[in-house]
């Protein structure tokens, strides 16, 4: 009974006794916004329209409405913080050397950031993480669903079942050969029911969205992983004021950043890439997109790129592996470990054959 009359006297609140600007009060009282009830349901993107402010005051305003009275967090220990992540699953890609690199492959509690040209596989990648997701705890996985969002529309949902479908098998095979496992209701329907998908058209709507997914994943607690493809196209076109861009970036790391400690989830983006020229000289270099400052709201930074008609995979940014580069491909079945044989030259690579990162031996994919 206690709780419910703080949470009633909490949504009576009227909004001038909180911390926000006196032009923001006024605003959003002439908009007729008088106390928190009248902000339930109230998208950030709405709040700036109906009160005629910044969307960066309308997403600090929420922020402030919904963090009044709530108990901080108790602290924890370093060694409770390490057993806490030694006991937490990875997300593995299914392709065995990358994982390596990886240290297991993605891990949760983390941002990763996917960096790459057009056409080299992020979008694959992604949709391996979502699928990979749901591999059973009795199988070493995290057993749990994914949240995709994506900015692009290049998700294709028939895609998606290839890959559920051909990680369904391989499961189902691991689990014939364990003793005691058993993992009958693990399908393709289970796994796409599982993946849960937001199509966001510009950069308020991705905004919007990232905020709202403390509730979701409240609602949704089997959520591993949260999938943003691509974090640079709604921040790319259309933005004069660049410090502002910059601000609206920041906020969206720190959320993501957030959603990965407070939720145990992985939290993986997405990233173009875009020519610097160097100052003084003729040369440039391709890097990743949103500027350097960027370059610090990941804890991880994974390149791909081309080289000599292969896809390559580049740990470039890691707090506890080195950089490594790693050959992968791209088949049917998704994302694969390349086996070179002694028979055939460096540019026929093969699809990896029986080993625990392969489903099985399909064609790749033109």
């Amino acid at each position: 009974m206690a709780c419910v009359s703080a949470s009633v006297a909490h949504s009576q609140r009227e909004l001038l006794t909180f911390p926000l600007a006196p032009a923001i009060r006024a605003k959003l009282s002439s908009a007729g916004f008088l106390t928190v009830a009248d902000l339930n349901n109230v998208k950030p993107s709405q709040l700036s329209k109906e009160a005629g402010i910044a969307l960066e005051d309308a997403l600090e305003v929420v922020k402030i409405i919904s963090g009044e009275g709530k108990t901080p967090m108790p602290s924890q220990s370093a060694l409770e913080l390490l057993e806490q992540e030694q006991n937490l699953p990875s997300i593995v890609t299914f392709c065995a050397k990358l994982d390596g690199v990886l240290g297991g492959g993605v891990t949760l509690r983390q941002v990763t950031e996917i960096c790459g040209a057009p056409g080299v596989g992020k979008t694959q990648m992604c949709i391996q993480l979502a699928v990979d997701a749901s591999i059973p705890e009795e199988l070493g996985g995290a057993g749990g669903e994914a949240v995709y969002i994506d900015t692009e529309g290049s998700f294709i949902v028939e895609r998606v079942a290839d890959i559920a479908m051909a990680t369904a098998d391989h499961c189902h095979r691991m689990a014939a050969s364990a003793d005691d496992v058993d993992i009958g209701n693990y399908t393709m329907e289970t796994i796409l029911a599982g993946i849960h998908y937001f199509r966001c058209h510009d950069h308020i709507e991705l905004l919007a969205t990232i905020h709202l997914l403390t509730t979701f994943v409240q609602k949704h607690p089997k959520v591993r992983v949260i999938v943003v493809d691509s974090i640079a196209f709604p921040f790319r076109h259309n933005f004069d004021d660049l410090s502002m861009r910059t601000r609206l970036l920041t906020s969206m790391a720190q959320s993501c950043i957030q959603l990965a400690t407070n939720f145990d989830l992985a939290v993986v983006l997405t990233n173009q890439m875009t020519t610097r020229f160097t100052l003084g000289s003729n040369g440039s270099q391709l890097m990743p997109a949103l500027g350097e400052s960027w370059g610090h709201a990941c804890t991880v930074r994974l390149i791909l790129f081309w080289e000599n008609s292969q896809r390559h995979a580049m740990l470039y940014k890691s707090p506890s592996h080195r950089e490594t580069t790693v050959l992968y491909q791209i088949t049917t079945g998704g994302i694969r470990d390349v086996i070179s044989r002694k028979t055939c030259s460096d540019h026929e690579p093969q699809e990896a054959d029986g080993t625990e990162s392969a489903v099985t031996k399909r064609p790749r994919l033109a």
